[in-house]
């Protein structure tokens, strides 16, 4: 009979596994809001299962080799059930936007089933306004969330009318699970296809010698940059606390052209900007809380794509991570950018993305149990304060069913002893923040929500020579945040709600408040 090839996880993959505990649920995904009306349920299932081959991974569960001979395999759900990952609710009236962050808080709080597909996709209806979203939940081993490639990806459409499912399309059939037997084999190939691998490598360094000499000299530099970051740990601070299940869940809305604006006056790359605004924000929030940012740079984890041209539609993990800074004792916005851009160009000479890739491929080699200690250890709150990931996305409009996505909110994960995940994604002209905190520790998320507002207005009064002193907030003379959340930043019933705090400052030089269509009546 001859041999079946079955899918193991990377080393990467494994690690988000590892790390996931009672408290600290490795699930990603994203507040998805659209025009409405919300289509019929039996017809976004049809969508979706229209649209499932194109992704057979999320039929696919995880499968443990027995005696730890590897790590994880996909194989085939025999039990698959759409209608138990696909699920439908409505927002009570009035259905509001608080209430739909609210739902996603709750969502976010509930870990995924390992012995089904990592997946959940929520359609919720009666959001104000005629709209509904769609809560999108992926297991982090199972995507990277910069791929391109997954569930929500494929259920969008460039035009409103999408593309008819294949007539051909046949009913899936599961394969069969493998037996015991098979699972050993597979690790065992696995760890035989890793060394063959070494072996090939080991080869060519003997035929290109001073190509491979230095492939190594910078992954030696980049491995050395790591332990030197090890040495110098992230600051203490409010974020890094023992966590628990809960999650709260608040989101801003900007328009990436105020980012543009900002880094094409002052320099840097929009990123740059995005932690310098991050920093201000962060900054406000520990001062709200009477504590003072003097001499303090804390540090968040930057993930970085290493996937190449050949891995673009693929599933899976090609990520590594760097330490970017986050300087709150800086009060001067565009010193503080500037900080962060001279710090993050340090950051990409100093080939500390090569080391960890080269770290991930060593990875590959380890045993479980070893790389269940090392994937612990990559989240380590002596490394960072924060998680703060910005994913690029589509500059034109996406459809599901006819309806225009109107806006994408990401949602991060919370690794253990850390309270806060600040992720951003643009789309279509905007770039949403979605800010995932824990419920117990971050009572006042909101307060770090209207600090991302503040800090980019000053950066971008800054750009347009309006230094004006900060708007002071009631009660307190130094013009910090109060202790308490303020309201949330949500549009009233029924409007289109404007992007950022450059929307005044576009209406008086004669520009559009969003780049975006107009929603229909």
């Amino acid at each position: 009979m001859p041999q079946r090839h079955l899918d193991r996880l990377s080393s990467t993959d494994a690690s988000f596994l590892h790390q996931e505990g009672a408290t600290s649920h490795m699930h990603i995904g994203g507040v998805l809001v659209f025009e409405g009306p919300a289509p019929d349920f039996t017809e976004y299932l049809d969508h979706v299962r229209g649209r499932l081959h194109l992704v057979p991974r999320y039929r696919q569960k995880l499968s443990t080799p027995p005696l730890e001979t590897g790590r994880p395999l996909w194989i085939d759900d025999p039990d698959f059930n759409l209608e138990y990952h696909v699920r439908h609710t409505a927002l009570p009236a009035p259905g509001t936007e608080e209430q739909l962050f609210l739902l996603a808080g709750r969502i976010a709080s509930q870990p995924l089933d390992r012995s089904k597909p990592l997946w959940e996709n929520w359609i919720v209806e009666g959001l104000e306004g005629g709209r509904f979203a769609l809560i999108s939940k992926t297991h982090h081993a199972l995507v990277d969330g910069i791929s391109g490639v997954d569930l929500a990806t494929v259920l969008l459409d460039l035009e409103p009318s999408g593309p008819p499912p294949p007539a051909d399309l046949e009913p899936w059939q599961p394969n069969p699970e493998p037996s015991a037997a098979e699972l050993v084999l597979a690790g065992l190939r696995g760890m035989v296809g890793v060394a063959g691998g070494l072996m090939s490598r080991t080869v060519g360094a003997a035929t290109r010698p001073g190509a491979t000499l230095e492939v190594l000299r910078d992954a030696a530099e980049g491995v050395g940059e790591i332990v030197w970051a090890g040495l110098n740990p992230a600051p203490e601070t409010p974020l890094n606390v023992a966590i628990g299940p809960h999650r709260r869940y608040a989101v801003v809305r900007h328009q990436l052209e105020d980012y543009k604006t900002v880094k094409n006056a002052l320099g840097g790359t929009v990123n740059d900007v995005v932690l310098a605004v991050v920093s201000g924000a962060l900054a406000r929030w520990l001062n709200a809380r009477g504590l003072r940012t003097e001499g303090i740079e804390m540090r968040a984890l930057v993930p970085v794509s290493v996937r190449t041209a050949d891995q673009k539609n693929t599933l899976g993990n090609q990520l590594t991570a760097m330490r970017g800074p986050l300087p709150v004792y800086i009060r001067d916005p565009v010193a503080r950018l500037r900080f962060v851009r001279r710090a993050m160009d340090g950051l990409k000479e100093s080939k500390q993305a090569v080391g960890a890739a080269t770290l991930a491929a060593v990875n590959n080699l380890a045993p479980p149990t070893v790389l269940a200690q090392a994937s612990r250890l990559q989240f380590s709150t002596r490394l960072f304060n924060l998680l703060v990931t910005n994913i690029p996305g589509p500059q034109f409009p996406l459809y599901v069913l006819g309806r225009e996505l109107q806006d994408l909110f990401p949602l991060a994960f919370l690794p253990r002893n850390h309270a806060l995940a600040v992720a951003m994604m643009s789309y279509n002209g905007g770039l949403d923040y979605g800010l995932l905190g824990d419920y117990d520790a971050l009572p006042d998320i909101g307060v770090i929500a209207e600090g991302i507002d503040e800090a980019l207005r000053e950066l971008l009064e800054a750009v347009a020579g309006e230094r004006t002193a900060p708007k002071r907030a009631a009660g307190r003379p130094d013009g910090s945040a109060p202790a308490q959340a303020p309201p949330a930043i949500l549009p009233a019933a029924g409007t289109r709600p404007q992007r950022g705090p450059a929307a005044d400052m576009r209406a008086k030089r004669g520009r559009s408040g969003s780049a975006r269509k107009p929603r229909r009546s």
